[in-house]
């Protein structure tokens, strides 16, 4: 079993807090796997097993429990003594009205100590912030990163076989179990299938679904590019489907909440503002949108570019478009004081895509690092500016 070093390292020092704990991830991502990981460490700690309740609300036994009252009731009897109970509630999402339980739990015993996952983001909702009042921390979990991938795998890393493998199925960690591409997708199917028809067709009441995959459809072939309502709105129409404007930003908006997709804004270089128009969408996992993908070849260019932005949410950064006054720059990472930039290119072909990749710089006069990413194995640094190659970075600490 891989242990998810990366994420346990920013956990562990809440192992102990009464802050509740949340991690929300895609279906499948390996959150389960973080908490058991989590209880392992506690039980090394020589934390005894009655003090550490861990509730799956994806295993039968405990399907009752989906009522909030029992799972309140079934939490207080297991807690007997003063000393520190760990309580582990796995895919909350399944219980109606959880929040309330978990700040029941939390104001009302003092020796507790409460870590909840979810895979959808009902997690991050006004409504639990509002009951929990502040009094949590919040871990988004993703799926496998290309060094979490290598180590799982063992494969060759500086392999670029290795690396398109990675790109077109993605890093949801049991598709590393199959290597026949058949296989691969009907896993992937699967998790495809319940995240759509769990987290957004029965929760919206979606009736007409040849629309919905449409629209699914059109983001997946259109991931890392200026996202525009009109232009979708006039593909639905040439595929004889016709969608509201209001309908569409709904449909959107269950898909960014299943965590099938992320948006990401622009961000005024020269203004120092944040713009919510002339958003993009990417995908949480590219194996997801490898299924649904309707053009046999990889698009590869907006494909690693998608991979540079999981990585920068995997290490942290609040990632933006960045906007200048005659272009775009791909990139804006921020994390406290620090602020990185970064251009991504397939590969710096010749002397005409070197000066477009690094002229978008010339704009901008701070001092912060500006990099240049592309799957080159010569070095183009150039003007302060630092080339690194896409598979070298990525397997950077």
């Amino acid at each position: 079993m891989l242990k998810r070093e990366m994420y346990l390292s920013r956990i562990r020092g809440f192992y102990d807090s009464d802050l509740v704990k949340i991690l929300v991830g895609i279906r499948r991502c390996g959150k389960s796997v973080i908490l058991k990981q989590i209880i392992d460490e506690l039980k090394e700690k020589m934390v005894d097993e009655k003090h550490i309740i861990y509730v799956n609300f994806e295993f039968i036994e405990f399907e009752e429990l989906q009522d909030y009252k029992k799972l309140n009731t079934y939490i207080k009897e297991k807690i007997i003594d003063d000393k520190k109970y760990y309580v582990f509630l796995d895919e909350i999402q399944k219980v109606e009205k959880f929040e309330e339980v978990v700040n029941s739990l939390r104001a009302s015993i003092d020796n507790i100590s409460i870590f909840i996952t979810g895979s959808n983001s009902k997690l991050l909702s006004n409504e639990l912030s509002t009951v929990l009042s502040g009094r949590y921390v919040l871990f988004n979990i993703y799926p496998l990163s290309y060094k979490e991938f290598i180590e799982l795998t063992k494969k060759d890393a500086k392999s670029e076989e290795t690396f398109w493998n990675f790109v077109k199925w993605g890093g949801l960690p049991n598709r590393t179990q199959f290597t026949d591409e058949s296989n691969i997708k009907d896993y992937l199917h699967s998790v495809f299938d319940s995240i759509i028809l769990r987290d957004v067709v029965e929760r919206l009441g979606i009736k007409d679904t040849i629309l919905f995959n449409l629209l699914l459809q059109y983001i997946v072939d259109t991931t890392g590019r200026q996202f525009s309502a009109e232009n979708v709105i006039n593909f639905l129409r040439n595929e004889g489907k016709s969608i509201s404007t209001e309908t569409l930003y709904i449909y959107l908006d269950a898909l960014c909440k299943a965590l099938m997709i992320k948006k990401i804004y622009r961000y005024d270089v020269h203004g120092k503002a944040i713009l919510k128009t002339l958003n993009k969408y990417y995908m949480t996992d590219l194996g997801i949108a490898q299924i649904k993908n309707n053009n046999f070849e990889i698009n590869k260019s907006f494909a690693i570019e998608n991979i540079v932005y999981n990585e920068l949410l995997e290490r942290g950064y609040d990632v933006y478009i960045g906007k200048t006054r005659n272009g775009e720059i791909d990139f804006i990472a921020t994390k406290t004081e620090e602020k990185l930039y970064f251009q991504v290119a397939y590969l710096l072909e010749s002397d005409k895509v070197q000066n477009r990749e690094f002229g978008v710089f010339k704009e901008i006069d701070d001092n912060y690092p500006k990099y240049v990413l592309s799957l080159d194995k010569t070095d183009f640094s150039r003007d302060g500016i630092i080339h690194k190659n896409i598979i070298d970075w990525l397997l950077e600490k």
